[in-house]
Order: C-alpha cells, then structure tokens, then sequence
C-alpha cells in the first residue's frame, strides 16, 4: 500500500483549502511533509459560503452549486500537492477531505452536521481513494461530531512526562489538553468559542479585507469592559464538555446585538480589540482548571501577532506554536486528516469519546474508491 496520504482542510474562516501531501512514520510518530498548497476560494465563493453558513432562502440548491465548485476546487489542490510532492496518483494511498461546514447543530433531538465538497467528484477528478464525511459516525454514537483532530494530537504530541495543549485558533477555537502518558488519564477537548471568525467578519466589515492582517486594526484600538462583558454572557461559554459550536451561533448578528445592548458608540479598532479579549480570555478560562505545562498553538489565528500574545499573557506556563514541535501550525489540521484517512482505511477508530462524548470509540468517514 502506498505510504503517502493527502489532507484537506477548509476550516470555519471559509478562506480556502489547504492540501498537504504526507507521509507518517510509526516508530517515533512524526510527520513527513512532501509538498503543501494552498488554494484561495474566489471572494464571490465565499461569500456565497458565508451566506450558506446561515439559515436563508434556496438552501438546497444554492448548497448543491456549492457542492460541486468546492470539489473542483479540493481536486485541483490535491493535485497541485501531489504534483509538487513528485508523485503518481497510484502513489498516494488516500485522499481525507474534511469539506466545508455549512451548518453544525450537535444538540437537540434533530442534531446533525453538514460539510460538503462531493468526495466522489473529488474521487473522480484526482484518480485517488477519497475518504471523507468524518464527523457523522461520531454523532451516530452519540458525540458531537467535533473537534476530531485531539486523536491526531495525542499521536502526534503526547508526552511523557508533560501535560501539554494544544489550541487551534481556527474560525472557531478548540483545546486539546493530553495529559503526560504515564498517567493513563484521558484526553481532554473541546470548542471554546469564537476563534478568527468574529475578528475577520468584523474587520472586513469596516476596512474591506478579509481579515485583520497582522493585528494591526486591533492594536489601535483599547478592550472596552462593558462590551466584554456582553460578549461573554452566552450560554455557551460556562456549558460544560463535550461541547462544539461553529459560525451559525457566534455570527456578525449575535455581535450587532451586543453592540446594541451596550447602548452606547465604540470605535471599529476598540470593538476589534475586545473581540481579541474575548477569544483570548475564553481560551485561557478553558485551559486554567485542565492545567497544562506547555501550550501550543497553531492555526490561523498564529499569524495575528496580537492575538497570540493576548493568549499568552492569560496563561502562567510556556506559550509557543507547534512549529517548535515540528510541524508548521497552518498545516496542523489538513495533517491531521490525512490521518485521519489512514485510520480509516487501516479500521481504526478516530475519535476519542473523552472528547466527544460519543458512547464508544468508531471508525470515521466514507471511502469513495479511486
């Protein structure tokens, strides 16, 4: 069987898709980059996804549409991935391909999640097995479906002799918190909140791009207590785990409401400010009781300079990014599911019910042969 794998990601920022073609190596776990790419989604796109992402007229059709550009778009990335990587498609064992969330609702009576980016298509276009649709098994067992990479973590990162977390500061937030290995103790997971998604719906709002380039609106601004405080009065955030959330909760519209109730004018930077506060404040709250002796962070949220010091000024233990652990902290996740992709086609289980609540540990995904 081939050794290779490669992994998509198109996280909750809905910016677009990042391709990494690995391989993993067993004896002392690592990964071995061969090539990445990175593929934008045209603006018209993703504001097409953003819309998706909220209740609207047309769903079904628009998300059909959407469906096919984005298989398109994640064969052509696998692609260029596999190319620059100097391989045959026979040479790649597998395709894991998250898809893009358009919707996440992992509680109630009804409770289902909804990526999408047709893996058959993906299947056809690239000529390699494709695994995907990850997080349904998880919920069919009872769990929420999410986050699934804390298995990657504990592989990848454990440690002896170290409690350490790692934070994906993706749209949305999550933790995993892997306790030392010799104490046996299970890891620990979950959604924090709001991660990037709130600071680049609000700075492109006011300045037109996408987000926030390097913290620069935020660093301008002063955090406002009382808007603070408005943000972080959800339900959400004092739940207990297992617990996920996406874009359709922490949405533009819940932060006009809050706005509103403050009942009186903020400047844009302030505004952007206290949204730094408040996905740093909600990370370190979450962390504190789980006691961590490293953290590390990766994602997207580490090229905003600004926020990861406001992260790193709320915890008492050594604050890095996962590259001091090997792996550049942008490709963490598509990482993680070409992994992911291995462990279903090997019959292994990728979830961890510590994490998710599901009842018991299941194989992941659906495999769409080459």
């Amino acid at each position: 069987m081939p050794h290779h794998y490669i992994g998509l990601m198109s996280g909750t920022s809905a910016d677009g898709v990042d391709a990494v073609c690995v391989r993993f190596t067993a004896e002392a776990p690592s990964v071995l980059l061969a090539a990445h790419h990175y593929e934008p989604y045209p603006e018209s796109l993703r504001q097409r996804l953003l819309a998706l992402m909220v209740p609207g007229a047309d769903e079904i059709d628009r998300m059909g549409a959407l469906e096919g550009e984005l298989a398109e778009i994640f064969a052509a990335a696998s692609t260029e991935a596999r190319r620059a990587a100097g391989l045959a498609p026979a040479e790649v064992a597998a395709i894991g391909s998250h898809g893009q969330t358009v919707r996440h609702r992992p509680s109630g009576p009804h409770a289902f999640t909804l990526q999408i980016g047709d893996p058959a298509r993906i299947a056809e276009r690239t000529g390699i097995t494709t695994v995907s649709d990850f997080r349904r098994r998880d919920m069919a067992a009872g769990g929420q479906g999410a986050p699934l990479v804390p298995a990657f973590h504990q592989w990848l990162f454990g440690h002896a002799t170290q409690t350490r977390a790692i934070v994906n500061v993706g749209g949305i937030a999550n933790i995993t918190v892997i306790p030392a290995t010799h104490t046996k103790n299970p890891v620990r997971g979950f959604d924090t909140g709001p991660g990037n998604a709130l600071l680049d719906a609000w700075a492109h709002q006011h300045t037109g791009k996408p987000q926030d380039t390097d913290g620069l609106l935020a660093a301008r601004g002063r955090m406002d207590p009382g808007l603070l405080a408005l943000l972080k009065d959800d339900l959400y955030f004092a739940a207990p785990p297992p617990k996920s959330t996406g874009r359709e909760h922490f949405t533009p519209q819940w932060l006009a409401t809050r706005l509103q109730r403050l009942g009186r004018d903020l400047d844009v930077a302030s505004v952007q400010a206290t949204l730094v506060c408040l996905t740093a404040e909600t990370i370190a709250e979450a962390l504190i009781p789980l006691q961590p002796e490293e953290v590390f962070l990766c994602g997207g949220g580490t090229a905003n300079p600004v926020l990861m010091a406001a992260i790193a000024e709320r915890l008492a233990v050594p604050v890095h990014t996962t590259a001091r652990l090997g792996l550049d902290p942008q490709l963490v996740e598509p990482a993680a599911f070409a992994w992911l992709a291995r462990e279903t086609l090997s019959g292994r289980p990728g979830n961890l019910p510590s994490v998710t609540g599901a009842h018991h540990p299941v194989i992941l995904g659906a495999i769409y042969p080459a």
